[in-house]
């Protein structure tokens, strides 16, 4: 019995401080983005994401939050979920949007991530063709929502009417001072956290304690025959196999392989491998907590199928432009 409340203990040490985080990206971005709503900032900003939106047969402030997303992903996610909770927009045009989020997702991870962590790791030249590739992926995503919502959306999945339920009214129609819409921002911003920090809390848990008490290594078995079939050298092999369980890891390991052992496609190419194989580590552990937040169950499962789907899809193009034997 001890043993089992130190391991729970354990486990709420290691969630507290993520969802901490979580959470205050989520509080912080929320409440910017319904403080720029309220003082009819947001009806400037759409203007500018209209060039996005409107060949998708969306309203303009879905392209505003869709730009949000490049600042804070959990700020652009949770904007969507509450255009679909309002009924400005219906689940296809929702997954619409959300398919044309992924590029803008990509941007602030380049900045974050890539740029001052990844290239340094790997080299300036393998690093920027890493990240062009996963730029070009993420863009190419995006271009498909676009042109999926040209073609399976029109007036029926979009009631602008419900635009007034979220206060997407300009400055000059609204007689609230400037403390009480700050006020009203923070109320709404609260119903929001309210909503859905408490599932997040709940599904994250699991999924932790899932991943610390199931074999996941087990997983990254499958890198062998792949890299064999594709021509990979056999240092691919444990590159895949860290990278599916960490990022930077796999980086370090890639970078610290002996001269000429990589070419700068096959380097890159088993990076992008690896980025295949972690969607079943990395669906656990970031996936479905985040998405399950935001959106529930039901939903979140949709959103996340759609978005893996893409992802193998595009990553297996570059892959297979990366290798082949025209270069």
């Amino acid at each position: 019995m001890q043993s089992v409340a130190a391991e729970v203990v354990a486990l709420l040490v290691e969630v507290a401080p993520r969802l901490a985080r979580i959470a205050a990206f989520i509080a912080v971005g929320v409440f910017a983005a319904n403080v720029a709503v309220a003082f009819g900032l947001i009806r400037y900003v759409a203007g500018l994401a209209g060039w996005l939106t409107r060949p998708a047969n969306l309203p303009d402030e879905v392209g505003t939050a869709i730009l949000t997303t490049a600042a804070s992903t959990t700020a652009g996610y949770a904007t969507l979920a509450e255009y679909r909770e309002s009924g400005l927009l219906d689940d296809r045009a929702t997954l619409v949007a959300v398919t044309i989020n992924t590029f803008f997702g990509f941007v602030q991870h380049v900045f974050t991530f890539y740029i001052p962590v990844l290239i340094p790791i790997l080299g300036v030249e393998r690093g920027v063709v890493y990240v062009s590739a996963r730029a070009g992926i993420a863009l190419a995503i995006t271009v498909t929502g676009v042109l999926a919502g040209g073609v399976l959306l029109s007036e029926r999945n979009v009631d602008r009417s419900a635009l007034s339920e979220v206060d997407a009214s300009g400055p000059d129609v609204d007689e609230r001072t400037s403390r009480e819409r700050v006020r009203e921002a923070a109320e709404k911003s609260w119903g929001t956290l309210r909503r859905i920090v408490p599932r997040l809390a709940v599904v994250y848990t699991l999924v932790i304690g899932l991943v610390n008490n199931v074999d996941v290594e087990a997983l990254t078995s499958v890198a062998e025959p792949i890299t064999g079939v594709l021509g990979l050298p056999g240092a691919a092999v444990p590159v895949i196999a860290v990278y599916t369980l960490d990022t930077t890891a796999g980086a370090v390991t890639l970078a610290g392989a002996d001269p000429g052992v990589f070419t700068t496609r096959t380097a890159v190419a088993s990076l992008l491998i690896g980025g295949i194989l972690s969607f079943a580590v990395s669906t656990f552990r970031r996936s479905i907590p985040f998405q399950y937040g935001i959106w529930g169950a039901e939903f979140g499962t949709r959103v996340i199928v759609v978005n893996t789907a893409l992802k193998l899809v595009f990553i297996s193009a570059a892959v297979a432009l990366l290798l082949a034997p025209v270069w």
